[in-house]
């Protein structure tokens, strides 16, 4: 089981970017990935979910109406599309992945959940 993530840069606020998420060794279907960030000096946060069974979507507050999570089962790939970004976006952003069943709602989001991670993309919204 492999995630690689990329998609990371320097924008200037206001600006988007997409991460992609790649598995392999593995397909999407009876997983949940989960988008996470840490910021320097911050614990590792919880930003967006998707369930790939049913494509149900879940987003943290400080990220919703402004990011989409979504998936491309043929190439096995999940993006996160971040528009609006701000300065307080910026973090190292990973995903990461756990069988469904193993989270629940409430629990999607905390990172000690999740099996298995892709390596960091750095994220800089600066001006």
């Amino acid at each position: 089981v492999q995630l690689q993530a990329f998609g990371g840069g320097l924008v200037q606020p206001g600006e988007s970017l997409r991460l992609s998420c790649t598995a392999s060794g593995f397909t999407l279907d009876y997983y949940a990935i989960g988008w996470f960030r840490q910021a320097p000096g911050k614990e590792r946060e919880g930003v967006s979910c998707i369930t790939s069974s049913d494509g149900s979507t879940y987003y943290a507050d400080t990220v919703k109406g402004r990011f989409t999570i979504s998936k491309d089962n043929a190439k096995n790939t999940v993006y996160l599309q971040m528009n609006s970004l701000q300065p307080e976006d910026t973090a190292v952003y990973y995903c990461a992945t756990v069988r469904l069943g193993k989270i629940t709602i409430a629990t999607m989001f905390n990172p000690s959940r999740y099996d298995y991670w892709g390596q960091g993309t750095q994220v800089t919204v600066s001006s």
